[in-house]
């Protein structure tokens, strides 16, 4: 079965995320269920920080997204048989939300500390992109002082040798990219100006 984690997260920084208190949450992987549960958590919860985390299998190394747009479009069910094609998540909503977390000082971050990053321009149409957006609209419209957004990880490597060839990294490069993605974002308010564009 699969499932989205969130982490929210309040207080300062030390060594990456260590001196942080850290509420994490699991997420089913189900349209609509996933925002309740999201929004119930972070009204519950309210952090200074949202990160979501989905799998991305066959993606090589950590990606930060950029932007989610405001559409399911799923090629496969969601764990509930689910299956939305073209239709919009949040009916009122405006096109697309940008991440309000430092995604350029975050990848910067992880690649000095030798961990594969880079920035990717779509969090796909499935459940990761409804729980991006749906994350970035919930804190738009009522936390707007929390910043938020989403990150992809590969496959684990015990996930990985079930497709050959497929890239994966392993749980505790995961984890430290993850504690180093958080204290970015808390350390920069501001983003920063490097190029994390793409030709295609």
């Amino acid at each position: 079965m699969r499932s989205y984690n969130y982490g929210s997260f309040k207080g300062g920084v030390k060594k990456y995320a260590r001196a942080l208190h850290i509420e994490a949450r699991q997420l089913p992987c189900v349209f609509d269920v996933s925002l309740s549960c999201l929004y119930a958590a972070i009204d519950d919860v309210q952090p200074d920080l949202v990160i979501a985390v989905g799998q991305a299998g066959g993606r090589p190394n950590i990606t930060v997204e950029r932007v989610a747009i405001n559409i399911n479009d799923a090629s496969t069910p969601d764990n509930q048989g689910n299956r939305p094609i073209n239709t919009p998540i949040i009916a009122t909503g405006p096109a697309a939300y940008f991440a309000t977390l430092p995604i350029n000082a975050i990848v910067k971050s992880l690649c000095e500390a030798g961990i594969p990053a880079s920035i990717s321009q779509t969090a796909g149409t499935f459940v990761c992109n409804h729980v991006m957006y749906g994350l970035l609209h919930h804190l738009a419209c009522i936390h707007p002082e929390i910043r938020g957004g989403f990150i992809h990880i590969p496959f684990l490597p015990e996930q990985a040798v079930r497709y050959s060839g497929a890239p994966s990294m392993t749980l505790e490069t995961i984890r430290t990219a993850l504690e180093i993605a958080i204290a970015g974002a808390l350390k920069n308010s501001e983003d920063i100006a490097i190029n994390g564009g793409t030709t295609h």
